[in-house]
């Protein structure tokens, strides 16, 4: 059985999310990794001699929960792509009022955490730049990816990762708001009640033409 248009939109919507979660993740990842498992988010930064250092960085666990939140979202849009298509295409299935209410409710969660790992993308990198700028060693943040950082290569692309990291986040902020949009459409369409036809209507004429021909006008 062919899905829905709405469910095939919202399929889409799933494919974009996932490559949007999952680079979201994989930039921050990068980036703690290269300043050795430090989560800069929210960090101060030093200047020793001509070099930049990371003094102070946040606790590790908020870029866990910041990259484990994306990805796993990301997973779960792509296990949820691939069981729809198998099931459209094998098993002939169909998503029920109680499946629809389910995913309905996942994707309520799916926004309130995207929105939580973007604001704290946001606000961390600020604040690290704040901190860096306050050095008066570079007039931008981006700019400090190219001064030499303690140990060596440590800051580099940090800046270009969290910004990347940041603008997927809230694109994919955007995608799920459409999804729970087109989730609340197809729920409230499947709970319209059903009204049989009436003699007054027009499907009704139309049905009883075919079975015992066009009524006769009298004048």
């Amino acid at each position: 059985m062919a899905l829905p248009c709405t469910h095939r939109v919202e399929l889409l919507l799933f494919a974009a999310a996932f490559l949007c979660g999952a680079w979201a993740a994989a930039m921050l990842t990068r980036t703690q990794g290269s300043f050795s498992g430090s989560c800069p988010l929210y960090g101060v930064a030093t200047l020793n001699h001509s070099s930049l250092a990371l003094s102070r960085g946040s606790a590790p666990s908020l870029c866990y929960f910041v990259a484990g939140a994306s990805g796993l979202l990301a997973l779960y849009c792509l296990l949820l792509l691939l069981f729809w298509v198998y099931s459209s295409c094998i098993e002939d299935s169909q998503r029920g009022p109680i499946g629809l209410r389910i995913a309905l409710a996942i994707s309520a969660v799916a926004i309130f955490l995207v929105l939580v790992s973007a604001c704290v993308l946001r606000f961390g990198t600020s604040a690290l730049c704040k901190s860096i700028l306050s050095q008066n060693t570079t007039v931008s943040c981006s700019e400090a990816q190219k001064i030499p950082w303690t140990p060596p290569g440590t800051g580099l692309h940090f800046y270009s990762n969290l910004h990347n990291a940041e603008n997927s986040s809230w694109v994919n902020l955007v995608l799920w708001c459409v999804v729970l949009v087109l989730q609340i459409m197809q729920l409230k369409s499947e709970s319209t009640p059903f009204r049989p036809l009436e003699r007054g209507d027009p499907e009704w004429s139309s049905e009883t033409d075919v079975l015992v021909g066009p009524r006769l006008s009298h004048p």
